[in-house]
């Protein structure tokens, strides 16, 4: 991955247990998102939160997405600790939860359109409910909630033909990590949307399907407690693994790229 000469910021990303994050601050990131939105090429970003650099850690195909990426940022705050041990520190942590509303903010200010695809049934659809009432004037031009299979090719022409309809600017793509970053690999290209990102949960944090923590959980870096009390047959397991992966870092330090 490399920065954009036309990045908010010209210095490079830091390698944080494997994974290039940009030093950004949200504000940064959402003027390189502005960017991005004007722009004729199709083009995305990662959000990486604990969990997916466990998922990255010695993997060539993410590690290939990655450089692939205009731009990675930390949503995690382990990665913005694991950085305080580096020459170089990230700002703050940029929390895709949080970044949903600035670009929904961003969008209705912009007049740029936005597409919501997959996450459980209904909570994309009550997610867009909850941005529009927020901020006037914001475009969602389609919300689809597609079967946890495979499509068929005739499925696939025809979700490709709607995104490409609906023309939008941002498309946000909830399938998990890393189910979703290959997705936009995949197929972005197919649909020609400017920016795409995988946002995972988002969807029912928005909607208030799920109750996100207390902000002064949020700041401690203990938001997976919360989360796991409302989930715990999902993701007790995850954060167990995640915990294991953290240790893993700190003892032995990430696997090496080929």
């Amino acid at each position: 991955m490399t920065v954009p000469a036309d990045s908010p910021v010209s210095t490079s990303p830091i390698l944080v247990w494997g994974v290039p994050l940009v030093p950004w601050t949200m504000s940064q990131t959402i003027d390189r998102i502005d960017s991005l939105c004007r722009g004729d090429e199709s083009k995305f970003f990662i959000t990486a939160n604990l969990n997916y650099a466990m998922v990255c850690d010695g993997s060539e195909e993410l590690a290939r997405l990655n450089d692939a990426a205009d731009f990675i940022v930390a949503d995690g705050m382990p990665l913005v600790w694991a950085s305080r041990f580096r020459r170089r520190r990230l700002p703050e942590r940029v929390a895709g939860s949080d970044l949903i509303f600035e670009m929904a903010r961003l969008s209705a200010e912009k007049g740029y359109r936005i597409y919501f695809l997959g996450g459980v049934e209904g909570a994309g659809r009550a997610a867009a409910d909850v941005l529009v009432a927020r901020y006037p004037g914001l475009q969602i031009v389609g919300v689809e909630c597609p079967p946890f299979r495979d499509l068929t090719p005739a499925e696939q022409a025809e979700q490709y033909e709607r995104i490409r309809a609906a023309r939008p600017h941002a498309l946000f793509v909830a399938f998990g990590q890393p189910k979703g970053e290959y997705w936009i690999r995949d197929h972005q290209s197919a649909v020609g949307v400017p920016l795409a990102v995988q946002v995972g949960g988002t969807f029912e944090l928005v909607s208030g399907k799920l109750k996100r923590a207390p902000r002064w959980m949020r700041k401690v870096g203990a938001e997976w407690i919360y989360r796991t009390i409302q989930e715990p047959r999902r993701l007790a397991g995850r954060y167990t693994r995640n915990a294991l992966f953290v240790l893993k870092m700190l003892t032995i330090g990430p696997k090496r790229r080929r």
